[in-house]
């Protein structure tokens, strides 16, 4: 009996390629988008203190009753509107968790799902393993702003659903009011379902306002805004993320998400209820990454790379066009053996591998991290052909 891959098109994921390459060549891993810095003290003894106490047993289906009122308290201080913590938010094993439940729930086999191109490399296996069709929309290749007649381009009777990442990985491009009206105006003629990846939404720089699509009051019945306590307090091993829906959609979300994992590490829901007591942990969040921007994008500028200053999450991407017209996989491949420092090749999120000579480098780096690689990248023109 022979088995027939239900994803016969995916392989190890690039993440894990430039990450194993970097540890073999002791290169700096610029790569995957992981903090190089520990989280909070009081945060891993806030975990500590709730293990040893007991809390060690199932967490409700749900999450803990403590941690969904938070949730709830944060929205409704960052984005005015106050999900109700029983029937409307759900912890769960990472945002990634999140996203395939909130597709699930709402893709049946034939549906066609937007995705925008570039993306992040977890929703086309999602849309598939549910029957799905992803549909691909190109981002503008100038700075990854969204092109609504493109959007509307793919819009189809067939399609279902489309989902959208603000703070986008891995341009760094945040939705502005415009793009939000634009897809509500669009729920609105067509009544597609919005799965929201929004899991750098306390990542942005330059004064500028993440703006939960959860938040507009057109798009709150249709969508699930899908965020990760991972990437906000630098602790993504833990994978604990949440969903937050109308009653209607997270009525579907529960029962797959019971399947899936069925509830997500006690002690660690306890010790971030607590945590959330303190709203400055998250509010102070765009100034300590910011500064890391900054630094970093600094240091680029000693390079010949060129590239816009990311307007959110801890990407940077820049562009070699000018300079080579080597694949983008061979120069980060070279990068991490002959430079020591490892990125992602740009054309691994575009459904088409689209080669448009651009890198990505994950800044949540220590700055004597970032400032050591700045100054090997600085030789780039030694590997350049």
């Amino acid at each position: 009996m022979s088995l027939s891959s239900k994803l016969p098109q995916v392989g190890t994921t690039i993440f894990t390629t430039m990450s194993s390459m970097a540890k073999e060549a002791g290169a700096i891993n610029l790569a995957q988008g992981f903090p190089g810095f520990s989280s909070d003290p009081e945060l891993l003894d806030l975990v500590r203190s709730y293990t040893k106490a007991g809390y060690n047993q199932y967490a409700p289906m749900m999450g803990i009753p403590e941690l969904r009122q938070k949730i709830s308290e944060k929205t409704l201080l960052t984005q005015a509107y106050s999900p109700h913590p029983d029937t409307e938010v759900t912890v769960v094993s990472g945002a990634t968790e999140a996203l395939f439940a909130a597709i699930a729930a709402v893709v049946s086999l034939g549906d066609e799902v937007i995705l925008l191109n570039p993306a992040y490399d977890s929703y086309a296996p999602a849309v598939i393993l549910n029957g799905g069709v992803p549909v691909y929309a190109a981002l503008r290749d100038k700075d990854y702003a969204v092109d609504w007649d493109e959007i509307l381009s793919k819009v189809s009777p067939a399609t279902r659903a489309i989902v959208v990442n603000t703070p986008h990985n891995p341009s760094g491009y945040v939705w502005t009011k415009e793009d939000v009206k634009q897809l509500a105006d669009l729920v609105d003629r067509t009544g597609i379902y919005v799965i929201s990846d929004e899991v750098y939404e306390h990542i942005t720089f330059d004064d500028r306002n993440h703006i939960s699509l959860g938040s507009h009051p057109g798009l709150r019945s249709h969508t699930f805004v899908c965020g990760s306590f991972g990437k906000t307090f630098h602790v993504t091993g833990w994978k604990i993320g949440y969903c937050i829906a109308p009653v209607s959609l997270m009525v579907e979300f529960r029962k797959i998400h019971q399947y899936l994992t069925f509830s997500t590490v006690s002690p660690m829901q306890y010790a971030l209820a607590s945590y959330l007591e303190d709203k400055e942990k998250y509010l102070s969040l765009p100034n300590f990454y910011q500064k890391k921007r900054d630094d970093f994008v600094e240091g680029l500028e000693k390079t010949p790379f060129k590239f816009q200053s990311a307007a959110g999450s801890f990407f940077q991407w820049v562009s070699y066009a000018h300079l080579s017209d080597m694949s983008d996989f061979e120069l980060a491949t070279r990068m991490t053996k002959e430079l020591k420092v490892a990125c992602i090749p740009f054309s691994v999120f575009y459904s088409d591998q689209r080669d448009l000579k651009r890198l990505r480098f994950c800044f949540a780096k220590e700055k004597q991290e970032l400032d050591l690689a700045v100054e090997r990248l600085c030789r780039i023109h030694e590997i350049l052909v």
